[in-house]
């Protein structure tokens, strides 16, 4: 008995030591992991984010790529640029109504389209930080799935919520990027769960917001930020800025100034 008895001594000894090492290569295991995703995270560049940190959408809504560029089935397609927030209310109004004449004019060739998702609106608006990780989901669909983009983008501001509303959680925009037909999904959804370009995201908001404009001297003051051929389109009210009509009357003096 006394034999027995110090052989299941031994082996609970062997056990808990067992255990005890088990626990620690869990433990770093966890914060090897951690560290390496939050080293990813600050590490990780949209590679299609070649534009001042924004993306461009050129004809048939095809993203321009390092290695590839839409043909200008148009002369001298009309440069239009937006800055915008996910969570940002005023753009919405802009966006929604003015999705289609957008889509018409970028797809025909008439117009690129180059659009910028920043960020600044996680502490007053955003309760779950659905302005950063919208931004954030819209640069992972630009880079795995580019030619989705603008109608992903489009998704985004249908989800926006309410005014100091919860957003969409992750997993609702995995939904909306399947639902617009994101190819390479599960890169997508990896990229959309770790927010891999968190970092990104608030280094070019900090830019965007206190930079002119790389060669000019436009600044990015609020959102949405809207130039056309460099000149910035302004509106007094909300029926002005949801105007498609008033945007499109706003390009044809734009592009008739810049022609002559």
């Amino acid at each position: 008995m006394r034999e027995q008895q110090k052989k299941g001594d031994k082996r609970n000894r062997i056990l808990i030591q067992i255990g005890i090492v088990t626990s620690v290569l869990v433990a770093s295991g966890a914060i090897a992991f951690a560290v390496f995703s939050a080293s990813t995270q600050s590490q990780a560049v949209p590679v299609n984010a070649t534009f001042n940190n924004g993306v461009k959408v050129g004809s048939d809504l095809k993203l321009y790529t390092p290695e590839f560029s839409p043909p200008e089935t148009q002369p001298d397609p009309i440069e239009i640029i937006i800055y915008i927030d996910y969570q940002c209310p005023i753009c919405a109004i802009f966006e929604l109504p003015n999705a289609e004449q957008l889509k018409n004019w970028v797809s025909t060739g008439v117009a690129t389209l180059e659009m910028h998702p920043i960020s600044f609106l996680d502490g007053r608006g955003s309760p779950n930080a659905f302005s950063s990780r919208a931004a954030n989901a819209s640069l992972c669909v630009a880079d795995y799935s580019p030619d989705s983009f603008f109608s992903y983008n489009t998704r985004l501001f249908q989800a926006q919520p309410a005014e100091g509303q919860r957003g969409p959680e992750n997993s609702d925009m995995i939904a909306f990027a399947e639902e617009v037909g994101v190819t390479n999904m599960e890169q997508v959804s990896s990229c959309i769960n770790s927010k891999m370009f968190g970092s990104f995201i608030k280094d070019a908001t900090e830019k965007a917001l206190s930079e002119p404009i790389p060669g000019t001297e436009l600044r990015v003051t609020g959102t949405p930020a809207i130039f056309v051929e460099g000149v910035q389109y302004t509106w007094e009210t909300a029926d002005e800025l949801a105007s498609p009509a008033r945007f499109a009357q706003f390009i044809q003096v734009v592009t008739a100034e810049t022609t002559e």
